[in-house]
C-alpha cells in the first residue's frame, strides 16, 4: 500500500513540472507590424502578401507599404508580391515586458524578360503589305478630290491665267477704261469682228507661252 501511495506522488510530482514547462515554453502572442519598401526606388510597395504557411494566417500591405498583424512567437512568415523576389522572416522569441516587433522588409525586384515575338494578322508579311496598299478609307474619295485639286501643274496654269501682276493689270485696268470710253456713244461692236480685239487676243497668247 505504502509502494503505491509512493508511485501515485511521484506521478503527481512529474506530472505538475511537465505543466510548468509546457506552460512556460508556450509561444505567445505579438503584433508584427512593419513596412515593405522596394530595394532600387526605396518606397512602400502596396499590395504584398505576408503569411504563415503553418497557421494560415496573413495579411497584405495598405497602399504605402505598412501592415500589421496578429502572429506567434517562431513563427515562420513569407512576404511575396508580383514582380519581386520572396522573403522569409522568422518571428524571435522576445522579452517578457514586449509584445510587439517591428521590421522593415526589402524587397529585390524580379524581372523576366521574354523572347521578342511578331505577330501579323496575316500569313505571310508579303500579304500583309498588300492588303495595306489595297486598304480604302472612309473618305477615300474626298482624298483624291483634294489630291487631284492641289496637282502643282493645275495650280501653275490657273495661277498664270489668273494674275497678271502688277504691271499687268494696271495696264488692263487702262483697256477696259479707255474702251468704255470710245464705246460710251457708240453701238456695241461683235468682238469677233473687231481685228483690234484679235490683236490683243494673239499678243496675249504668245506673252503666255513666253512665260
Amino acid at each position: 500500500m505504502k509502494q503505491l501511495l509512493t508511485s501515485i506522488l511521484t506521478l503527481l510530482i512529474l506530472f505538475s513540472f511537465t505543466e510548468k514547462s509546457l506552460g512556460q515554453e508556450e509561444n505567445k502572442v505579438i503584433q508584427f507590424s512593419g513596412i515593405v519598401i522596394d530595394q532600387e526606388v526605396e518606397q512602400g510597395i502596396p499590395g504584398v502578401h505576408i503569411y504563415a504557411p503553418k497557421s494560415g494566417r496573413g495579411t497584405t500591405t495598405n497602399p504605402y507599404g505598412y501592415f500589421s498583424m496578429a502572429v506567434l512567437e517562431g513563427d515562420s512568415m513569407i512576404v511575396s508580391a508580383v514582380g519581386y523576389e520572396k522573403e522569409k522572416i522568422r518571428i524571435p522569441r522576445l522579452m517578457k515586458d514586449r509584445d510587439s516587433y517591428t521590421v522593415v522588409i526589402n524587397l529585390k525586384g524580379d524581372t523576366t524578360y521574354l523572347d521578342e515575338l511578331e505577330v501579323y494578322p496575316f500569313p505571310s508579311e508579303e500579304m500583309f503589305k498588300e492588303a495595306v496598299l489595297a486598304l480604302q478609307l472612309p473618305n477615300q474619295q474626298d482624298l483624291n478630290n483634294m489630291r487631284r485639286n492641289t496637282d502643282q501643274r493645275m495650280l501653275y496654269r490657273m495661277s498664270g491665267s489668273l494674275s497678271m501682276g502688277a504691271s499687268g493689270n494696271y495696264e488692263y485696268y487702262m483697256q477696259q477704261q479707255a474702251q468704255a470710253q470710245n464705246l460710251q456713244y457708240q453701238p456695241n461692236s461683235i468682238s469677233l469682228l473687231n481685228p483690234f480685239a484679235w490683236n490683243q487676243f494673239i499678243k496675249s497668247i504668245k506673252k503666255r507661252k513666253q512665260e
